[in-house]
């Protein structure tokens, strides 16, 4: 297969593409890309399920160390004032876990941005595909229309003029014989007329799914933000009830990212099945929502040496018979228009509609040629293969990053709870001034803590 201009497999792709696959039975899957497959649904679910394996995992690991800490911690002694000793190491691990937290929130919007970007080139290609495509069309639609109304009128009206001279009547029906050869020939190049398949809409379709996934992705990127900055709020200023509210909310954030995890990993994986060879498969499904033949969807899919253009055969011709009516044109206004005077106006209207029908016939050779599409699609390709699936391993990274500083400051903070001061307990709106001096005494007591 030929790939497109400047597009090549990232390591990325080929690493991807090479991990094991297998089915919910455990039986190996073929990692070509069969997003019909029932085997290779099962394979992408169960690369989800993953991600669901290491929640559970991880939230194994919270219950029993809580645990651990609630029920088999030594009894404090009577009295006891003083904090829990290596407490303070536990709360700034918890802090250095909350801010590589808040990093990994940098690279997830870098990720976010890098996968829309990539979407876009692909909206883009279908686009420009669409204007190469409409312009095809209306170009062969204006040019045979203009043939026709020129057969209807100037050759018949000018066939009625010649109507004494035998021969010049034979030049003007044989004009007209090559003018309705022409729109026959013509009529063949508008190969996506009638297609059902509007690149239209299908770059409407995919702009409508980014567009909820760009805002679900920034909704999760703030939500985790904020907790991240409200529990450093709370374990700054001590305050229990933000904690604890916090601690909650760090529950729901780390099944979200869990769960985003294994959205972007079956993705990547499906991505790089895809990018790994891409044009089988698109020649495949072309084919099967347009009907049209494999020669043209090779032709601009592959555009090489080894795939001839599926309508040569009709420029060519075009070419000729064009190239007729101008030579029989120029003889009949040789020898009809000093004996006619009447035909040097229709003449002179033929040769007009004769040189747009040129123009426009130059314009369909260089637009039916493969080069446009074809660099529509690989600009496609590199913006779903490049920097979208780049865009989904950063937004991977962005959920493993927030997960693991999520499970830390899940089991951190209990222990950092335990350095909290006793005051923070009461309503009494004093005992949080820094001039207090009880609360000031409590606060270098923390710190020497720490």
């Amino acid at each position: 297969m030929g790939a497109p201009p400047g597009y090549r497999p990232s390591a990325w792709v080929h690493l991807l593409h090479q991990l094991p696959r297998a089915d919910f039975h455990l039986r190996p899957v073929p990692s070509g890309f069969a997003p019909r497959d029932q085997e290779y649904q099962q394979a992408l679910l169960l690369v989800t399920a993953l991600a669901g394996l290491g929640l559970g995992l991880t939230l194994i690991f919270i219950a029993v160390y809580l645990i651990r800490f609630c029920c088999c911690r030594p009894p404090e002694p009577p009295g006891a004032k003083s904090p829990p000793p290596g407490g303070g190491c536990v709360t700034w691990s918890c802090i250095a876990a909350l801010l590589v937290g808040c990093a990994g929130i940098g690279i997830g919007f870098y990720g976010n941005s890098e996968t829309s970007d990539g979407v876009s080139q692909l909206n883009s290609a279908l686009l420009h595909a669409n204007h190469t495509l409409s312009t095809i069309d209306d170009l062969v639609l204006e040019t045979v229309d203009r043939l026709g109304e020129a057969v209807r009128t100037e050759l018949t009206t000018l066939e009625e003029v010649l109507a004494e001279r035998t021969e010049l009547v034979a030049a003007a029906r044989g004009a007209r014989r090559q003018a309705e050869a022409v729109a026959q020939q013509l009529q063949g190049l508008a190969f996506w007329q009638g297609v059902s398949l509007s690149p239209v809409r299908v770059a409407e379709d995919v702009s409508f799914v980014e567009e909820y996934r760009w805002l679900a992705y920034v909704l999760l990127l703030l939500l985790v933000l904020l907790v991240f900055l409200f529990t450093l709020l709370g374990l700054a200023k001590q305050s229990k009830w933000l904690v604890v509210v916090m601690t909650a909310m760090s529950f729901l954030v780390l099944v979200l990212s869990w769960g985003s995890m294994g959205l972007e990993a079956a993705t990547a994986v499906g991505l790089s099945d895809f990018c790994s060879n891409p044009d089988t498969y698109v020649l495949n499904l072309t084919q099967e929502e347009t009907g049209l033949s494999s020669d043209i969807l090779n032709y601009y899919f592959l555009c090489n040496q080894a795939v001839s253009n599926p309508f040569q055969q009709r420029l060519t011709l075009s070419q000729r018979a064009l190239a007729n009516i101008h030579s029989q044109l120029q003889g009949l206004e040789r020898e009809a228009v000093p004996q006619f005077s009447t035909a040097q106006k229709l003449l002179l209207s033929l040769e007009e509609m004769l040189n747009v029908t040129e123009g426009n016939f130059h314009q369909l050779v260089a637009l039916l040629h493969c080069r446009s599409l074809h660099k529509d699609y690989g600009v496609a390709l590199r913006g779903l293969c490049e920097d979208a699936l780049e865009g989904l391993l950063f937004l991977m990274l962005f959920s493993l990053l927030s997960a693991g500083a999520l499970a830390t400051s899940l089991c951190s903070l209990p222990r950092a709870w335990a350095l909290f001061p006793p005051s923070d307990d009461y309503e009494d709106t004093d005992d949080d001034d820094p001039f207090n001096p009880q609360e000031s005494k409590r606060f270098v007591q923390w710190q020497s803590s720490i």
